[in-house]
């Protein structure tokens, strides 16, 4: 099919033809490890790269293939590589960019991990970074250093949900002649496309909405320019070996058949789970990026096809009352990770970035009393019931304590 697909269609079909593989309709998965030669001279073509096909499962799988051509279209890219796990996605592009005494600007409040490996690029490597937001383009241009080589965003951010300007980025970029990254894990294909702003990399954390079930761990990286994008294969992640098994490429081929339909639901339990939270008393901050409320929501309604299955609030109280909340919750889980079937709630400050430092957690904006939920596929009046019944019982808690 030679036509531009739906992005609808594009996650069910693009990648794979079955008549190439005996008529199934299924990807067939390729659990293998090595790949046989028809002779020595075809073992040596294949390595001299002069002849397309299996060498080592390391290198190369029919299955993650699907995958990776998959994802290309989805993120408009020209090519894509699939990792064993999103931060092993994020360590291949970063160290793909950067060398000794390089610098890099990155979104305020990434996610906890990745503000880990940043810290270990500089004590070991003396790469630095700078967190700033990335809302405008003044703010991006006085981090711009003369040793800046790249821009590294989330966007939403994880957890405070705040945006980055892509079009901003992109035009400093341009002058600075920075290569750009984007975390697309909250957003998702589907919903946002970074390279249609400028950008030259996307990743995804694939455990979250590109699985969509919560079985996989797994990460992937789409890049605008494929011969960059197979230099990163040939080095990078082949010397380093953070690839994706074909068991988890295959399931992950299998989530992606249901993300349009999956990210129709998530979005709209989020938006009611918004507008529920809006009413009640111990709800300080809500942080969703289609709110009308949300300062940045022309930025979000200008790059976001809507605002995506995550919101954050904090609770009056601080940690305390946030944990009690927490713990009063039945039906939704308390567990890190997103875009599951099942509704996820988790507190920053002790579960995904307690390894940040207090004081840069307070610059990121992830106060004591913040929560991030994830919402669910299930229906969205069971959901705020069981907000509801956690609230009321942490109020009455709080009455008797103050009586």
């Amino acid at each position: 099919m030679n036509e531009k697909l739906h992005k609808d269609t594009a996650t069910v079909h693009t990648g794979y033809d079955s008549n190439s593989h005996h008529g199934s309709l299924a990807v067939p998965l390729y659990q293998t490890s090595t790949y046989a030669f028809e002779s020595a001279e075809q073992g040596e073509r294949r390595f001299a790269g002069e002849e397309e096909g299996g060498i080592y499962s390391r290198l190369g799988n029919p299955t993650v293939h699907v995958l990776e051509e998959r994802m290309t279209e989805l993120e408009k890219g020209a090519g894509s590589l699939a990792f064993g796990s999103g931060m092993a996605a994020v360590s291949a592009i970063l160290t793909h960019l950067t060398k000794s005494g390089d610098h890099i600007i990155g979104s305020r409040g990434i996610y906890g991990c990745t503000f880990g490996l940043l810290g270990i690029m500089e004590r070991k490597y003396n790469i630095t970074h700078t967190l700033t937001s990335l809302g405008t383009e003044e703010e991006i241009e006085a981090a711009v250093k003369p040793e800046t080589v790249c821009i590294y965003i989330e966007s939403p951010v994880n957890p405070t949900m705040e945006l980055a300007d892509l079009r901003a980025v992109a035009a400093v970029a341009k002058r600075h002649q920075l290569k750009i990254v984007v975390d697309n894990t909250f957003a998702s294909p589907y919903l946002q496309n970074p390279i249609d702003f400028g950008a030259d990399f996307v990743l995804h954390s694939a455990t979250k909405y590109i699985n969509g079930h919560g079985d996989v761990i797994a990460g992937l990286l789409v890049g605008k320019d494929k011969d960059e994008i197979e230099e990163i294969r040939g080095t990078v992640q082949k010397d380093y070996g953070g690839i994706m098994s074909p068991f988890d490429a295959w399931l992950l081929i299998r989530g992606l058949k249901t993300l349009a339909v999956r990210m129709h639901r998530h979005t709209e339990n989020a938006t009611k789970l918004t507008d529920f939270l809006k009413t009640q008393d111990m709800v300080e901050e809500i942080f969703y990026p289609f709110d009308d409320a949300n300062p940045q929501v022309e930025i979000a309604k200008n790059q976001m096809s809507a605002g995506g299955g995550l919101v954050s609030f904090t609770i009056k109280g601080g940690q305390p009352m946030a944990q009690a909340f927490m713990n009063h919750l039945g039906l939704i889980k308390i567990a890190v990770s997103l875009g599951d079937a099942e509704t996820l709630i988790q507190h920053p400050t002790t579960m995904t970035h307690s390894g940040v430092p207090a004081d840069d957690r307070e610059k990121m904006g992830i106060s004591d009393g913040l929560l991030r939920l994830s919402a669910g596929l299930e229906h969205a009046d069971d959901l705020i019931a069981d907000l509801n019944q956690a609230f009321e019982k942490v109020a009455n808690e709080e009455e008797a304590l103050s009586s």
